[in-house]
């Protein structure tokens, strides 16, 4: 079907005479395809500049780097967990590169799935964007019932959970609702927040630790001498190196959850104004963002509180800010006044989280329905470019969150937490081999991969190291399962390897697709060009302009 319908052009442009052979653009025809769907997609590019920065440097710091970090530093101690974290933020910074590459070559919905159609098959982008999108769209009541629990941090009576329950979701589901002017917005402040909250705690931190609390007490790396660097996993303990690795495979799942969600920025694409020189502003500060609130941040903490501290041990699954391994520093330093500024900080980190789970979800949706592989009344938009109909069948799944509430739901809810994680990686592995794919069509159709917008020096080498270490997170996700055998957890940790393959396959077959070969890539049709995406960069003109264009 691949090799069926496609025409050549040439493309003149610039060249001159007898210097270069101009490059053969293929366009695909073949309607199945979709590849036209440019003409049909009614978004509109209403996020600014300083909404996709901020949603940028702060769009994955929430509960997984606030509360979660805790749960990894008991797990493999302060060296183990910082292995973990500095590991899984090269991963996700490869997928991230990846993917804004391709993205800033290509700013239409559908993102990454749609990629993965156009440039490697069209049944893995049809697996990959409903893969994407349930993750998503269940992680939304995930991130609910987060937010819900740290409000019983102050109230703590239980007849209250399902009205808490309700309004969230109803305020999730309204932003998003509203459009994404507003859902912009929202996360400005939100990241504002977030970044807040985080660059307080690591100054907090360092001077508690060198001695500057109440207590005068200086801590210094006290607790990666005693009791130690890395803890064991207990899964075996006759083999003491080995236990100590394993502890730190476990946590390579829990650094992975911190880091998901951060390709929200090249997700919103289409809706963004100048999007490539905004995404490749954005992906050019993640490394920095990666190294500064992540890495320091999980140093931090290992500095501050022991892997095996009572108060630590006692609070894993209390998921309030009480179970902060920062609140429990403080509070043993004599600080009593930050653990409710801290829990309302990451309450808002939970709320933003489920609110952009939603976006995402809402938006890959209708890519595929653009493209033919969803139903297609989820292509339309209101006049003010807001896919409502998808918007409105992915509002559905934040209800989800009810299921928290009931005692005879809450296991398959936490099903529902555990596969919208690992799906996370199926999503990552799919961004990094799409662009190794797009590269090598790029390279075979004439194209100079360095005049895009954005481009990574290191690639394709850090590409091949992310789809690596994914298949890699994807094949040790559940390893713990096999040293204490039960069904319950080898399911939810391996149940998304066959629904993604029966997905692909299932399509494949169907529709008789098969893989792109570099030749055959469409890089031109339903691509908006520079000039109808990029608005003149306006110069800072003082002082104050200068901060915010460094900032922005």
């Amino acid at each position: 079907m691949a090799n069926e319908y496609h025409e050549k052009e040439k493309d003149d442009g610039s060249l001159e005479k007898g210097i270069i052979e101009p490059p053969t653009h293929i366009r695909q025809t073949n309607p199945a395809f979709h590849f036209d769907a440019h003409d049909l997609d009614r978004v509109q590019r209403r996020l600014k500049q300083r909404h996709v920065q901020m949603i940028a440097i702060a769009g994955t710091i929430g509960t997984g780097l606030f509360l979660g970090s805790g749960g990894a530093l008991a797990s493999a101690g302060p060296l183990g967990a910082l292995i973990a974290y500095v590991l899984v933020g090269t991963v996700a910074y490869s997928s991230l590169c990846a993917v804004g590459e391709m993205s800033t070559w290509a700013p239409i919905s559908g993102t990454f799935p749609h990629f993965a159609a156009r440039w490697v098959d069209p049944a893995l982008g049809f697996a990959t964007g409903w893969n994407y999108f349930y993750s998503n769209a269940i992680s939304t009541p995930v991130e609910i019932t987060a937010a819900v629990i740290l409000l019983t941090f102050w109230d703590h009576d239980s007849k209250h959970v399902p009205l808490y329950t309700a309004i969230i979701c109803v305020l999730v589901c309204l932003i998003n609702i509203f459009g994404v002017r507003y859902f912009g917005e929202s996360e400005f402040i939100f990241a504002i927040i977030k970044l807040t909250l985080i660059i307080g705690l690591l100054l907090t931190g360092l001077i508690v630790d060198l001695g500057g609390g109440p207590d005068h007490d200086r801590i210094g790396f006290r607790f990666w001498r005693n009791p130690g660097a890395v803890n064991g996993s207990g899964l075996e303990p006759n083999h003491i190196g080995l236990d100590r690795f394993l502890a730190i495979l476990s946590v390579l799942v829990q650094a992975a959850f911190s880091f998901q969600g951060m390709e929200l920025v090249v997700i919103a694409a289409s809706e963004t104004e100048s999007p490539r020189r905004n995404i490749t502003k954005a992906v050019g500060r993640v490394f920095w963002r990666i190294l500064v609130f992540y890495v320091l941040g999980i140093l931090m903490i290992g500095m501050l509180v022991a892997y095996n501290d009572d108060n630590l041990l006692s609070l894993q699954g209390n998921d309030t800010a009480a179970s902060s391994p920062f609140v429990i520093a403080f509070t043993r330093a004599g600080i009593k006044v930050l653990p409710s500024i801290i829990n309302a900080a990451i309450f808002t980190s939970a709320f933003s989280a489920g609110n952009s789970f939603l976006f995402c979800s809402s938006r890959v949706l209708y890519g595929l329905a653009l493209r033919g592989q969803a139903p297609k009344f989820l292509t339309y938009c209101t006049k003010k470019g807001l896919p409502l109909y998808a918007v409105l069948v992915t509002s559905c799944f934040s209800f989800l969150s009810f299921m928290s509430v009931s005692a005879g739901s809450n296991q398959v809810f936490n099903w529902f937490v555990n596969l919208s994680t690992t799906a996370g990686f199926t999503s990552w592995f799919v961004m990094n081999v799409t662009y190794i794919r797009f590269r090598k069509g790029m390279l075979a159709q004439g194209f100079d991969i360095k005049s895009n917008a954005y481009h990574n020096r290191f690639q394709p080498y850090i590409a091949y190291w992310g789809a690596a270490w994914t298949m890699f997170f994807i094949l040790i996700n559940g390893f713990a399962v096999f040293w204490d055998f039960n069904a319950s957890g080898f399911f939810t940790a391996y149940v998304n390897i066959p629904i993604f393959l029966i997905l692909y396959l299932g399509y494949r077959i169907f529709m008789k697709t098969s893989f792109w070969k570099p030749e055959e890539m469409d890089f031109v049709t339903g691509i908006p060009t520079l000039e109808e995406t990029e608005e003149p960069e306006i110069p800072p003109e003082n002082f104050g302009e200068k901060i915010a264009s460094y900032l922005f």
